[in-house]
């Protein structure tokens, strides 16, 4: 699977790409929508910056509420250091902003792993008021453990996460997240997280207010599953996304011996390797109890000479 789509939606509110220069466009309600900013990602005659410009003098800025930066030119060999000086030197004038995602890039433009991505969190320091960020691209991504008093979802979607990244991640105090989305991803991409890296967050002395943990399109879905099952922080969980990675049996049966989950609401494991028996143990023990499974989207992987299956992750290039 690859990102065939921008998103669509950000903080509720529908998206809307603000036009290039020659367009006659109508313009929408500047707090009704969620803006999306991008020039095109190869030879563009509009630098991003310059975009971002006519777009703060055109709308009041000061009634932005989200913001989607889409594809700068040439993502995939000039990162995005430059815009951040922008949306930093524009601070005061988004003062209204809730909602920041860095990278809105679909595979046409910018493949996720070749995304260069850069030192974002001087934007969670410039906006204190935030309540969404995400970021795509794990490249170059740099994310040093940080204090945000609002924020309250965090998503970094790759198709492999340095383990520094996770580490700032599960450093950081963020007293009001309740939604945090990692795609860790695989080695192939830069992945060298192991579960131990994430023991802060499983811990549950940290993030007091998590209701929402996805970890997931990891290639250790198995160890993260087996760390899980015995984690504090899940008894306070509503849901748990182990998605899109390569889930199997050891660690489905992790999931079933394990602590007590029937407390969720909804338990994610859409594009698994789990075997048809025990996915239809999950099934009928999770779903007895109330709990939504997904369990779409299973994978057969080849076997090599020795018998050993080939899993993939369901985002990586």
């Amino acid at each position: 699977m690859t990102i065939s789509e921008h998103l669509q939606e950000l903080h509720g509110l529908p998206v809307f790409d603000f036009p290039d220069a020659e367009s006659k466009v109508e313009l929408p309600s500047v707090p009704s929508v969620a803006w999306r900013i991008a020039v095109d990602a190869y030879d563009s005659e509009e630098e991003w910056e310059d975009a971002f410009a006519r777009f703060l003098g055109t709308v009041n800025p000061g009634e932005v509420r989200a913001l989607i930066i889409g594809s700068w030119s040439e993502a995939y060999d000039s990162g995005p250091e430059p815009i951040v000086s922008a949306l930093l030197d524009a601070r005061e004038q988004l003062s209204q902003l809730r909602a920041l995602f860095m990278g809105d890039i679909t595979y046409e433009e910018c493949e996720i792993s070749w995304i260069n991505q850069g030192h974002v969190t001087p934007l969670l320091d410039a906006f204190p008021g935030l309540l969404e960020f995400g970021v795509r691209g794990g490249q170059g991504l740099v994310f040093p453990a940080v204090r945000h008093e609002r924020l309250r979802s965090l998503t970094i979607e790759a198709g492999g996460l340095d383990e520094q990244v996770v580490r700032g991640v599960a450093a950081s105090d963020l007293p009001a997240l309740e939604h945090l989305d990692l795609w860790l991803g695989t080695s192939w991409y830069g992945a060298n997280a192991d579960v131990s890296d994430l023991e802060p967050i499983l811990a549950g002395t940290r993030l007091p207010a998590l209701k929402h943990l996805a970890l997931r399109n990891s290639e250790i879905q198995d160890e993260i599953a087996v760390a899980v099952a015995g984690a504090p922080v899940v008894a306070r969980l509503e849901t748990l996304d182990l998605s899109m990675g390569t889930l199997g049996d050891e660690g489905a049966e992790a999931l079933l011996s394990g602590q007590p989950l029937t407390h969720l609401r909804k338990l994610d494991l859409h594009h698994h390797f789990i075997g048809q028996p025990m996915a239809r143990r999950l099934a009928t023990a999770f779903e007895a109890d109330g709990v939504e499974v997904d369990l779409t989207d299973g994978q057969a992987g080849e076997r090599d000479s020795a018998g050993r299956e080939d899993r993939y992750t369901a985002v990586a290039e």
